[in-house]
């Protein structure tokens, strides 16, 4: 029985996904929420043995797979104690152990061929399809997740701030001006904290007495920022009334602060939207209540 296996994943780590299919039609993928491409290739060798009894000949474009039973790595692994040639840790034992124990139960059913991938043949490509499919239903799980998480302060009473991450001096003054005027009027001004807009509206509002929430796509967006920038980000974080987490992909930053923003556009009665006329027509579009900067007329 020929079966391909094939593996993906978005972001590497990131949410991946896992598929096989035979000749015969018979097929099946899968996927997990945060994983590697390797992991996933790996899984699906495995999930394909374990579905299919007596003589089985993978086929996997992943050299990683079929190298470590053609060329036998494992008992390089097994004798070192599971570390590498390197005198490392095997990466992803905890597949590769149940893969080889299932290998090695019907070692004389079960043979490897390496076929290169995207190059054509049919079965590599479904196999390929089922992969990505399972990644995009990870994916998916991931966006619903952040936008049915709770939100825990009072929607009526919030102001989101939110726009460009460079501004002028004189986009800078008018900020500056539009977040004092919110004083007395709401309770809560929300941000995102990327540097620019999000940074300094959180700033000027904490120095006025108003509240701040803070909004992170994922977890510690500010781990490579300067040194300067990243104390400005802490020291508002540690002083914010909520801090919401999303379960962004940090290697997808767009799509993290797209699923944000989703969120945003919920958790907010009004926005101001910095030098951002793209994302302040669509909240306009959704019914929010919208001030955009730099000013614009009214039937603009």
């Amino acid at each position: 029985m020929d079966v391909f296996t094939d593996g993906a994943c978005s972001g590497n780590p990131g949410p991946g996904g896992w598929g096989w299919v035979t000749r015969d039609g018979r097929s099946a993928k899968g996927g997990e929420e945060h994983t590697t491409n390797q992991r996933m290739e790996v899984q699906a060798v495995l999930e394909a043995l374990r579905a299919i009894e007596g003589d089985v000949v993978i086929h996997s474009d992943s050299t990683y797979v079929v190298n470590c039973f053609n060329d036998r790595w494992y008992e390089g692994w097994r004798k070192r104690g599971w570390k590498n040639s390197q005198k490392k840790p095997v990466a992803n034992r905890d597949l590769w152990e149940p893969l080889i124990a299932a290998y090695e139960e019907r070692a004389d059913e079960v043979s490897f061929v390496w076929v290169k991938g995207h190059a054509g043949n049919e079965f590599n490509e479904i196999a390929d399809q089922l992969a990505v499919a399972g990644a995009d239903e990870q994916k998916a799980l991931i966006a619903e997740a952040t936008d049915s998480a709770p939100i825990p302060w009072d929607v009526d009473q919030a102001v989101w701030v939110v726009g460009a991450t460079t501004l002028s001096p004189g986009l800078e003054s008018e900020l500056d001006a539009t977040i004092a005027g919110l004083v007395g009027d709401v309770s809560l001004v929300v941000s995102g904290l990327r540097r620019g807009t999000e940074l300094r509206a959180a700033e000027h509002a904490r120095r006025s007495g108003v509240a701040v929430a803070v909004v992170l796509p994922f977890d510690d967006p500010a781990a490579k920022w300067p040194d300067a920038e990243r104390a400005r980000f802490d020291a508002i974080v540690e002083a914010a009334a909520f801090t919401v987490t999303l379960s962004g992909d940090p290697a997808k930053p767009g799509d993290a602060i797209a699923a944000r923003n989703r969120w945003m556009a919920k958790a907010a009665l009004a926005a101001i939207v910095v030098d951002d006329a793209t994302l302040a027509s669509a909240l306009d579009d959704a019914a929010m209540s919208v001030v955009r900067l730099p000013a614009v007329p009214i039937d603009d």
